[in-house]
């Protein structure tokens, strides 16, 4: 009889560490690829895409913007929401945007000049209550990446401790998408 190869109970991470709460943004997941030697790519959620092959005109974007962001951006992956005019609530914006997930690394201050970062809505401890409040809040006051928008989507919850997103909508926050 031959052993059975062991498989470790994994690490269980602590959820009373901090947590960063962004705006929820909803658009299309997109990302930007720099490559080591200069090569600059677009992405969806799913797959490469091209001007030929766009999703939402984010290919053609990425090409128009090629230089700034293979010198802003620098190498690596970059993830973050396409939206804005034509994409899902359209936030009442006349033209798309492209802002980025990591709200620690990127800023207003530290940023290609081409791209915004997700909102970033609280930071602290992890308590359920107060991010409650924190979407709760949205919902009154509307959209922090567009101000003058009153449908916002919703919160990511990031907790660097366990390295894990959580959402939470405004609306139908307990079905699975496309469930009414």
């Amino acid at each position: 009889m031959t052993r059975p190869e062991f498989a470790p109970f994994p690490s269980i991470s602590r959820l009373s560490r901090e947590c960063i709460v962004s705006e929820k943004l909803d658009g299309t997941n997109a990302q930007v690829v720099v490559t080591e030697d200069g090569g600059v790519y677009a992405g969806s959620r799913s797959r490469w895409i091209t001007p030929e092959d766009d999703n939402f005109g984010f290919a053609r974007w990425v090409m128009a913007h090629e230089e700034e962001l293979r010198v802003g951006l620098g190498f690596g992956q970059h993830f973050g929401e396409w939206w804005g005019a034509g994409i899902q609530r359209t936030y009442g914006l006349s033209e798309k945007r492209f802002s980025l997930f990591n709200a620690t690394r990127w800023t207003d201050d530290v940023r290609p000049a081409c791209c915004h970062v997700v909102p970033v809505l609280y930071t602290g401890m992890t308590d359920t209550a107060k991010i409650d409040a924190v979407l709760q809040s949205l919902g009154v006051v509307g959209s922090a990446a567009a101000p003058s928008f009153m449908r916002p989507e919703g919160i990511v919850i990031y907790h660097p401790a366990s390295k894990q997103l959580f959402k939470k909508t405004l609306d139908k926050n307990d079905g699975h998408k496309g469930i009414l």
